[in-house]
């Protein structure tokens, strides 16, 4: 009974992810959503799915296998949290299947059309043909099924044909069959292909299908035949193996690790369902897929994040009206930006702000002689960055420069590999984070004659993430904060020794103790009859501990407003238990990220931004900060994105634990949709200052 109990009160991480990647899809199927920004939605929604499997449920698949005695006591709870994610995987794909057709269906309304390869007009044939010669040639090779030893050796994520082709044979002789597997090469040409246009149509085909047509071509030299073709991807395990034990150094255990990836076990197989069942079993064979792996039918496309990418035709109203960046008004200013942060702490709130306010810092701290030292971490680099140009820039013109790069942000250690070379190069001291402890933290460092600087942000120091994700910097040169900042740094530099912070909530040291300690604050303050809240903006909260501290809080009459994007172990429907708490997961145009802590600390708030969700991971295993924000003008904006968000009607579903994800019911007669409404309060903003839009 108590078990039970503790699984009402308690959403596996893992569960309630796949909560948080439904609402995505329940987006794409919103009638009044652009139908472009619908197809992109899709495309998020399996890619996301594509790196869960990849990651999490290859993480749960290896626990299953350990020895470790703890991992075995939690045997039962892996097998019950990986049947739930399966059974709500197999759902979601029957209603993937079908948004996706009535997305394209209503595409067709606007003259848009998919074509497959038994849907061509002469001109296309010869288009195709054409392609063929031009662009496919090389990159279509067979690979006969007899040659493989295990399909899971080749390259997952990918598209792959399986191919029967049947020679055509007269008299009664039986014809022979052979199997091949062709990789559909989509990285090399595009996914989709831009057909000759037809009866008024923009038409568009999948690779697959061009593929598939261009078949005779493929195989041109052998006796004629008829070909039948299935598509399937695999999903590989992509933790990577790192031997730690060997005399390598970090930067060449990442780049090993990131290039055993390929070798790694499959671990989810989506096959087209029309697949014939002796084709199947060969190809599952080959896979050497186990019982605790997903194995699902689907439909004749897979690897729909390219939907991403799909071609407009040119028809801009079928997606989001462009927003304009607002760069604030004191980043035009003639006047220096440093002397600016000296006088009143400044903030921007991409991407309704500019990230070129941030550029415009680091560009001139790299000039002004004033400026002896910098340093920054950096968890993400954009392809081409500027962040690394103008601290190349800076170490050019005689700055100390140190760069603190995490080599262990996900999926991203490539291109972290290849900056970290290239400032190297340059003269920049690059720390490779530290053993045992991914550093998270979004931090800034500019040491100066004239007073010393700080950056805190919520966000990676990105231009790209900057124009999709929400994100919070603050400059500040409050020597309390900036002496903090610089400690961080040399607690990078010395993990393993005792820094005490006071200013900033720094993990692994102090930050879940420091969190706790305020919600006792607030637990406190409700008891003894004073103001008592918490409002917080967040991407992930199932740290077990803090989730039950926050229940406690709910019963002792502690209102709790959070607006969440992803995961959450809350089970915020269970009466007696959660009936302070009210959790709003919003997904729209921008990827909700910043992280923002507001206690209302008896009617004197405590504001707080910073890098850490509130996951064991964060908390516990990671360098994270969180800063006090002093500053009134960046308190009201922080309050206002908040209340706005837990005001949204139009894209605010409610988190409850039990990923019906509802949306929020409108009260006033007059939706309600956070991010316009913000877009539209920074741009009145922007005019007031004399800015055009």
């Amino acid at each position: 009974m108590a078990k039970n109990k503790k699984e009402k009160r308690y959403v596996e991480r893992d569960v309630s992810w796949m909560y948080f990647n439904h609402r995505i899809l329940q987006e794409a199927q919103k009638e009044n959503i652009p139908l472009l920004e619908r197809l992109s939605f899709l495309g998020i929604y399996s890619n996301n799915l594509d790196e869960f499997f990849r990651v999490r449920m290859a993480s749960l698949s290896r626990l299953l296998e350990s020895d470790n005695k703890e991992v075995r006591r939690q045997h039962d709870t892996i097998c019950k949290t990986m049947a739930k994610i399966n059974k709500l995987n197999s759902a979601y794909s029957q209603e993937y299947t079908l948004a996706i057709d009535h997305v394209f269906d209503c595409l067709e309304k606007h003259n848009i059309r998919m074509l497959d390869e038994t849907q061509l007009n002469d001109e296309q044939k010869r288009f195709l043909t054409n392609f063929f010669h031009e662009r496919l040639n090389g990159y279509t090779n067979p690979i006969w099924y007899s040659e493989i030893g295990e399909i899971g050796q080749l390259e997952d994520n990918r598209i792959y044909l399986l191919v029967r082709k049947t020679d055509i044979t007269s008299g009664s002789s039986r014809p022979k069959s052979s199997l091949a597997i062709i990789k559909v090469p989509d990285r090399e040409n595009g996914r989709f292909i831009k057909l000759p246009s037809s009866d008024g149509f923009d038409n568009i085909m999948y690779l697959d299908d061009v593929v598939r047509y261009c078949l005779p071509l493929i195989f041109i030299g052998f006796k004629p035949a008829v070909f039948e073709s299935y598509s399937f991807k695999f999903t590989k395990d992509a933790e990577m193996e790192m031997d730690n034990d060997s005399d390598y150094g970090v930067l060449e255990k990442i780049a090993k690790g990131v290039s055993s990836r390929r070798h790694g076990e499959p671990v989810r197989l989506i096959y087209d369902k029309s697949m014939p069942k002796e084709m199947k079993k060969k190809l599952m064979s080959k896979l050497n897929v186990s019982k605790l792996d997903v194995s699902l039918g689907s439909s004749r496309y897979q690897n729909h994040k390219d939907l991403m990418g799909f071609p407009d035709c040119g028809h801009d109203e079928l997606k989001y009206p462009k927003w304009a960046h607002v760069m604030k008004p004191e980043f035009l200013a003639q006047e220096s930006i440093l002397d600016q942060i000296r006088r009143k702490d400044l903030f921007i709130h991409v991407p309704y702000h500019s990230f070129d306010g941030y550029i415009r810092l680091l560009r001139e701290a790299a000039l002004k002689p004033e400026v002896k030292t910098i340093k920054t971490t950096l968890y993400r680099l954009a392809k081409d960055s500027k962040v690394v140009k103008a601290l190349i820039c800076a170490a050019r013109n005689g700055k100390k420069v140190t760069a603190v790069v995490e080599l262990l942000a996900r999926f991203d250690e490539e291109s972290n590999i290849r900056w970290s070379k290239r400032m190297q190069e340059e003269g920049i001291n690059v720390i490779y984070g530290v053993e045992g402890l991914k550093v998270h933290s979004k931090l800034l460092y500019i040491e100066s004659t004239k007073g010393s600087i700080a950056c805190v942000g919520t966000g990676n120091f990105h231009e790209g993430n900057a124009k999709v994700y929400t994100d919070y910097l603050m400059m500040t040169a409050r020597k309390s904060i900036v002496a903090e900042v610089k400690k961080v740094f040399d607690f990078i530099d010395r993990p393993f020794s005792q820094f005490r912070f006071r200013e900033l909530m720094v993990s692994p040291n102090s930050m879940k103790t420091r969190i706790i300690s305020l919600i006792d604050k607030e637990i406190k303050n409700a008891r003894s009859g004073r103001e008592a809240w918490i409002k917080m903006k967040i991407n992930h909260i199932t740290e077990p501990d803090v989730v039950e501290k926050l229940y406690a809080a709910s019963k002792a009459g502690v209102k709790i407003d959070i607006v969440l994007r992803g995961n959450c172990s809350l089970v915020t429907s269970r009466q007696g238990l959660c009936g302070n708490i009210h959790a709003v997961g919003i997904i729209d145009r921008y990827l909700e990220h910043s992280r923002i802590l507001i206690f209302g600390n008896a009617g004197n708030p405590k504001f707080f931004i910073g890098s850490a969700d509130w996951m064991p991971r964060n908390l516990l295993n990671r360098i994270e900060v969180m800063a006090p924000v002093y500053d009134e003008d960046m308190k009201k904006d922080l309050m206002r994105t908040v209340d706005y968000g837990l005001r949204d009607t139009t894209n605010g579903r409610i988190v409850d634990g039990s990923g019906a994800n509802v949306i929020q019911e409108v009260e006033d007669g007059r939706p309600f949709r956070s991010q316009e409404e913000l877009y539209n309060a920074y741009m009145a903003e922007a005019r007031a200052a004399g800015q055009d839009e």
